[in-house]
């Protein structure tokens, strides 16, 4: 007959062999200086805003995101716009007047917003047009 394995003898050699193990396991450290931030994105997008031109009228030496809608105004045939600018000054705009650093033109007013159209250049080169609306109240949608 088969002798019977003693089961304290088994548990014994296996504590000891856990034991090493335990003891073997090496801590990794990570040193991040000197290295990149692995969750940046490698390939970045320069965005090349114009300078501001000499010579040209407060309205062309800011963007048009910069550009804040006050309020609209109206007479029987024509809307006019109260814009303020970054500087802290207010001024009135009508359709056809340039605005911005990209050369944008007032295209319409409406009783509640102002749209702009400048032409800029996309990421391949070509010139595209881009709409601005200027809303007189931030929160409403058409």
């Amino acid at each position: 007959m088969a002798e019977p394995v003693k089961p304290a003898e088994v548990k014994k050699e296996q504590q000891e062999t856990e034991q090493p193990k335990k003891l073997e396991q090496e801590e990794y450290k990570y040193e991040a200086k000197g290295r990149r931030d692995p969750f940046l994105s490698l390939v970045q997008i320069k965005k090349e805003k114009p300078t501001k031109k000499k010579g040209a009228s407060p309205f062309e030496s800011y963007d048009v995101d910069e550009i804040h809608l006050m309020a609209i105004a109206s007479d029987k045939n024509k809307f006019y716009a109260l814009i303020s600018l970054p500087d802290k000054k207010n001024y009135t705009i009508t359709e056809g007047m340039t605005l911005g650093l990209q050369g944008g033109k007032v295209q319409k007013i409406t009783k509640n917003s102002v749209i702009i159209r400048e032409y800029i250049k996309d990421y391949k080169g070509e010139v595209k047009p881009r709409d601005s609306i200027l809303k007189l109240h931030k929160g409403e949608e058409e």
